[in-house]
């Protein structure tokens, strides 16, 4: 018998409770992971949804999406199309993308189809004052105006730099341009409040968020370059994919176009 006070029992028992509780949560870790998995992947429908003014459940979402996604790319920097698989394209992580040598990136975007007219949604990630921010920005059938957009962070500053996840900073970016007059890319640039007269082509940052607004510019710059290229590109090649059950959308007219939202409408069989 082992002397319970003893160092070779105490260095065998906690060998023997680490090797038993790590093996324990990585059985719970596997057991769990695809819940994991579909829950990330529903709240990631839900934010593509959301700029395109679609606000989704998260029971709501996989079918929104399927019903209002008519069709995506992977693009490079430079705008070259790299595949046009929807799931390929959904599943790009984009913080592992931006590792790579740039020319070797690939950048989803994503081709809705709203009331019968097309939106480009870009997915774009960059970097906050402490980590991550990433949003999604829809562009509209001219490649030139914002339809809309939603970005969110990591743990970016509450008060601060966080209100880049809130109505008040998004909806400023509802009808910017990305193009100037001759078509060429300018971005939509986020600046600091009252330090240029107010325009088309540029929003409010964050007060007191100055370093979580420039990524936000950068972000936006970077990939709206990107699908500014792919844009140009496509003005000569084939049409996208059609509609598809666009016909079952309505705008919600009671509100202005930067609160509006589109919700479906519910199919009512004819009376015989």
């Amino acid at each position: 018998m082992f002397n319970k006070e003893s160092n070779l029992f105490i260095v065998i028992f906690s060998t023997i409770l680490v090797v038993v509780m790590g093996t324990g949560l990585a059985l719970i870790n596997q057991l769990t992971k695809p819940a994991q998995e579909l829950n990330e992947a529903l709240e990631k429908k839900q934010n593509i949804l959301a700029s395109i003014g679609v606000q989704a459940t998260r029971e709501e979402a996989g079918k929104l999406f399927e019903k209002l996604i008519v069709g995506a790319v992977a693009i490079n920097p430079e705008g070259k199309v790299l595949t046009d698989n929807i799931q390929e394209v959904f599943d790009i992580n984009l913080a592992y993308e931006l590792k790579k040598p740039e020319d070797q990136r690939k950048y989803p975007i994503f081709i809705a189809q709203l009331n019968g007219e097309r939106k480009y949604i870009v997915a774009m990630r960059g970097k906050g004052l402490w980590d991550a921010i990433w949003g999604f920005v829809a562009v509209n059938a001219d490649g030139a105006t914002i339809h809309g957009a939603t970005f969110d962070h990591k743990s970016e500053t509450p008060g601060l730099g966080a209100e880049i996840r809130e109505k008040p900073f998004q909806q400023q970016f509802v009808g910017k341009k990305i193009l100037d007059p001759n078509g060429n890319f300018v971005s939509v640039r986020v600046v600091k409040k009252g330090s240029v007269p107010k325009n088309e082509y540029n929003v409010d940052g964050i007060s007191g968020g100055t370093l979580t607004s420039n990524g936000v510019d950068e972000m936006l710059r970077r990939f709206l370059g990107s699908f500014s290229k792919y844009f140009r590109q496509q003005l000569v090649s084939a049409p996208l994919p059609a509609s598809v059950g666009s016909d079952s959308l309505r705008p919600d007219s009671s509100k202005s176009d930067a609160e509006k939202t589109y919700t479906i409408e519910e199919q009512i069989p004819s009376q015989p």
